[in-house]
């Protein structure tokens, strides 16, 4: 046994080298190849979650300059309706107001219109009468004569 564990103790004094150079370059390939990968890996993490982050963030901006901006344009038609619907109430009230002027100026016109026919016929019944008696008064006058004239 005692040769066994001087065959162990000669094996281990013989690793003892591999053993340190495995673990001097576990520690040089832990600092200068992958601490620095460890970092990269984390620096590219860290970027596409801040893109997405970002590009989040800019969506979430979108929707609401868009809602706004959906507003606004609600905001203005419904502005745009009232002015017209006002103005069309003005060209109604404008239209009312010429068309009761005209229908005043042609009851006054008809009203002169009647007027001047009443006068008319009140003068033309006069010369009528006028004439009807002239008329007469030649008729008898023929027929007392006896001649037509």
């Amino acid at each position: 046994m005692d040769a066994t564990f001087h065959a162990l103790g000669q094996l281990l004094i013989q690793a003892l080298p591999t053993f340190f150079i495995v673990l001097l370059l576990h520690f040089c390939l832990k600092r200068m190849f992958f601490r620095p990968l460890r970092r990269v890996l984390a620096e590219r993490d860290e970027a596409t979650a801040g893109a997405r982050r970002r590009a989040a963030e800019a969506l979430d901006r979108a929707d609401r300059k868009a809602a706004e901006y959906g507003e606004q344009i609600r905001a203005a038609r419904n502005e745009i309706y009232k002015e017209q619907e006002e103005q069309r109430r003005l060209w109604r009230e404008a239209q009312a107001s010429e068309l009761a002027d005209s229908r005043r100026r042609a009851e006054t016109l008809v009203a002169e219109a009647k007027l001047q026919l009443k006068t008319q016929a009140e003068k033309a019944k006069q010369d009528l009468g006028v004439e009807t008696q002239t008329l007469a008064d030649r008729i008898m006058y023929a027929v007392l004569q006896g001649r037509p004239s």
